[in-house]
């Protein structure tokens, strides 16, 4: 936090090359969080410059009560969001009629999504089931998993609850495995 505190006030106070070193420093998270909701590549870039001038108009407002990684995530999850719901496109996929969210096989919570697509096709065929998740599902999943953030920067990251969090993690994890045991049967 206090590497956060000094890079603010550098920034604040108009030192020269401090607003680069944080975009420098969070573009990677920034672009994760953006190019996982929206799948346009020229959109994501786009929408990043625009995350990264709203950071910039509104730092002064950053209080230090998270980590500014997750008030930076914050800013690009709001930013792709508002992009998703400019072109209507539906942020989770509805449940089907009768379909409560839980699988009969029940997806343990220690499921380790890579080792169980150790073979190269498996592994594309997982990647390809993660792109066909919905902007809000992949997002978490792909946090949650591949970047390996906390559920608690989830949180602050989207503002959306924990139980919520976990929901969409366990129905997305409960999809891509009944769709990886598809694959395996055939």
């Amino acid at each position: 936090m206090e590497d956060d505190r000094h890079l603010v006030a550098e920034i604040l106070n108009g030192k020269a090359g401090a607003f680069e070193r944080l975009v420098a420093r969070f573009q990677g998270l920034c672009w994760h969080i953006v190019s996982r909701m929206v799948r346009d590549r020229e959109d994501s870039r786009d929408l990043c410059q625009e995350a990264f001038l709203r950071i910039y108009r509104h730092l002064h407002q950053y209080r230090f009560e998270s980590p500014l990684r997750a008030w930076i995530g914050q800013v690009a999850y709001s930013t792709a969001l508002r992009h998703l719901e400019r072109k209507r496109i539906p942020l989770v996929t509805p449940l089907a009629e009768g379909d409560t969210g839980t699988d009969a096989t029940d997806v343990p919570d220690d499921f380790d999504m890579e080792a169980a697509s150790v073979d190269v096709e498996l592994m594309a065929a997982l990647h390809a089931a993660i792109r066909e998740l919905a902007p809000l599902q992949r997002t978490l999943l792909t946090l949650y998993y591949l970047d390996e953030l906390p559920i608690a920067d989830l949180v602050r990251i989207t503002g959306i609850g924990e139980g919520t969090i976990k929901s969409h993690l366990f129905r997305s994890r409960a999809k891509l495995r009944r769709r990886l045991e598809s694959l395996a049967r055939t």
